[in-house]
């Protein structure tokens, strides 16, 4: 159900802004009629050569080239300071992320502009939208804090997708793959091209895997559907996104000593899950002039799910078929209006963006029934204006958001509403030295309030003391101080970007290596905390034909409380992703690598995940309107894990991930 009583959408404007990005020029020879022919424009948050932010683009080419239906996190992890680890060991099912050390809660993910991360809990969850990957035609990464977006703040940073440019060409394409672990993706996809002013888009997906670990399955099915219609000034665009998924559930660690008999051993007994979740989004972009334009979305996201939870299994107990479940219903509602003025060197935009939010917990017994139900209501509202003006060779840049979020709880235990206001400014600099080299700096500062989860201390239903009185774990709000330095140079073989960050928290909510019996991580709240080091993305081209591609971080984190210091958890200090590719008319062939050094997993810096080295391959052959694709992964064989924690009892728990194992694809495209 949804809130009645919401007090906002206030309509705000200040002042200052960032130049909207448009999609390439389409063929217009077929739109004569008009009298006045524009370009699908998506105002979005994106940053440009200019934007002294640190990011990094993702073609749609090259997410075509990698994409066999695996999570988006493992995409995402052959980019600087991103690692990666699933569940379940393979690439389908569940799996998670992690930016510069910190969580997908802190990482703002959006989808032309609407948020991704669920308002409540702020996580994003790729697997409810399987295949997603495959109809997204471009990424831009963030990170550190960036540009102002919508939703929960780019704290780590922000992944922004963008979905199918609907004035590309006429086609079709189906595929079918298979590999390890009984895998397999079969889908389809549509682009009508524009045709008497419309555009039409539609793929659909269905992927399965028994998962490595035994009993941790994935099935899932994707419907991703788009609409243009084109007027002479103006765009109306939708998108519609379905999916459904049906997961057995590997969520916890396992003991090393299991894991040297049966790597492929799973503590989870017989959890599963199922989950559907939709995504409407109606945009309008309207220029009335060449300097002016207005872009108008309002999106709907429904989800509706629920999964299995064994007590015995998270408690190392002989398990039963005892099971708790917990269910969600939630609905979410928004609306976001850009304007932006864009005249000679000065570009400016201004907008706002307002949601209402609510989700109904139920948590019930097999054997008893029902035992809570509880609502929880999560509104907001943010008002962004930012600019920037170019004198000569330099740029200067400032952005400055006005945000404020509330939630509210209905259940057993009373909860009075908590309120939450940030003033979240940004400025910096860059100077280009002719059109090769560019030097950026930044600083911003941001806050961000704490999740359902961190407030309730893991629990799905909130807990009282001897007095009826709430207890809440975590209220305050995190904030973070962000500087930026770096500099790109592109020209002739050569891409190169390199930056230097200073990231200091005041009241950092941080991961503390526990699991809550929800399945979701749990949190601490420190006093302070420092991320700082480089990261590198090099784009060389050795020939015509060989290409070098490498991606690395380096980084120094400390993590200061009670006059201790000490190291955060799960964030390797090293990572190292290199690739090699070469590519002819018709045939790519690559070969890569990542290195990753040891982690702690617990606050007292004595447990580690140790450092790895795994080796990976894929080669592409095209005859006609055929592709065809092998991908082997740790050829090597390596055994290694990427995530763990210590249990209450000292044991340390890992994630195995997959030894070495392959898939293979074909498309068709007419």
């Amino acid at each position: 159900m949804l809130k009645k009583n919401t007090s906002f959408i206030i309509f705000l404007f200040a002042s200052a802004g960032l130049k909207a990005q448009v999609a390439p020029k389409p063929d217009t020879a077929h739109l004569k009629d008009t009298t006045h022919v524009i370009k699908e424009v998506v105002v979005t948050y994106q940053a440009d050569k200019l934007t002294p932010v640190t990011f990094q683009n993702i073609s749609g080419k090259e997410l075509q080239a990698k994409s066999t239906g695996q999570e988006p996190s493992y995409l995402l992890a052959q980019t600087p300071s991103i690692t990666v680890y699933s569940d379940a060991g393979s690439t389908q099912g569940y799996s998670y992320f992690r930016m510069r050390g910190i969580d997908q809660t802190r990482i703002n993910i959006s989808l032309d502009g609407v948020p991704l991360n669920e308002p409540e809990d702020q996580g994003a969850y790729f697997s409810n939208y399987p295949d997603i990957m495959n109809s997204v035609s471009k990424i831009q990464i963030q990170r550190g804090i960036g540009t102002t977006k919508n939703g929960v703040g780019s704290y780590a940073g922000s992944v922004q997708l963008f979905s199918p440019n609907l004035f590309d060409s006429t086609y079709t394409t189906v595929g079918f793959g298979y590999g390890s672990f009984n895998s397999h993706r079969v889908f389809a996809e549509y682009n009508s091209g524009v045709k008497n002013k419309k555009a039409f888009y539609v793929r659909a997906s269905q992927i399965y895997s028994d998962g490595y670990k035994y009993h941790s399955s994935n099935n899932s099915q994707s419907v991703f559907m788009g609409g243009d219609l084109i007027y002479d000034k103006s765009v109306f665009k939708m998108n519609v996104l379905v999916g459904h998924q049906q997961n057995q559930l590997a969520w916890l660690g396992v003991p090393e000593a299991l894991i040297e008999k049966d790597p492929r051993t799973n503590l989870d007994s017989n959890e599963r899950d199922n989950f559907t979740q939709l995504l409407v989004q109606l945009q309008h972009v309207w220029h009335p002039n060449s300097t002016s334009s207005l872009q108008t979305s309002v999106y709907y996201t429904y989800l509706n799910g629920h999964y299995g939870y064994n007590e015995n299994a998270y408690l190392g107990l002989p398990t039963t078929n005892e099971l708790y479940n917990y269910a969600f219903l939630s609905n979410l509602i928004g609306l976001f209006s850009n304007y932006t003025y864009s005249k000679g060197s000065f570009n400016w935009t201004t907008g706002i963006n307002g949601s209402i939010y609510d989700r109904r917990h139920i948590g019930s017994l097999n054997t008893v029934g029902q035992l809570y139900e509880n609502t929880g209501y999560k509104d907001e509202f943010s008002v962004f204006s930012k600019a920037d003006y170019t004198i000569g060779q330099l740029t200067l840049f400032a952005d400055v958001q006005a945000r404020y979020a509330t939630f509210d709880y209905h259940g057993d235990v009373p909860l009075n509403r908590i309120d939450w206001f940030f003033l979240n400014p940004k400025a910096g600099a860059s100077f280009l030295a002719g059109n090769n080299f560019n030097l950026y700096y930044s600083i911003g500062r941001t806050g961000k309030e704490p999740t359902r989860n961190d407030m309730f201390g893991g629990s799905d239903n909130l807990l009282a003391d001897s007095a009826g009185r709430a207890i809440i774990a975590i209220k305050s709000p995190e904030y973070l101080v962000d500087q930026e330095l770096g500099f790109r140079h592109r020209a002739g073989k050569l891409n190169l970007n390199l930056n230097f960050y200073y990231m200091s928290f005041k009241n950092e909510i941080v991961l503390n290596g526990q699991l809550g019996p929800n399945g979701l991580p749990l949190t601490s709240e420190v006093n302070s905390s420092i991320r700082t080091g480089a990261e590198l993305s090099l784009n060389y081209k050795l020939t015509d034909k060989l290409n070098l591609i490498n991606n690395s971080a380096y980084s120094y984190n400390r993590i200061k409380e009670q006059n201790e210091s000490f190291s955060p958890i799960v964030t390797p200090p090293v990572i190292i992703n290199q690739e090699i590719t070469y590519t002819s008319k018709s045939f790519l062939i690559g070969l890569s690598g990542r290195y990753q050094s040891s982690s702690f997993i617990d606050f007292a810096n004595t447990a580690r995940v140790n450092q790895y080295v795994i080796f990976n391959a894929r080669t592409q052959y095209d005859v006609k309107h055929i592709q065809f694709a092998i991908f082997v992964y740790n050829i090597t064989d390596t055994k290694y894990f990427n995530n763990g924690y210590v249990d209450t009892d000292g044991t340390k728990k890992y994630f195995v991930q997959s030894p070495t194992n392959f898939y293979t694809s074909v498309k068709y495209t007419f």
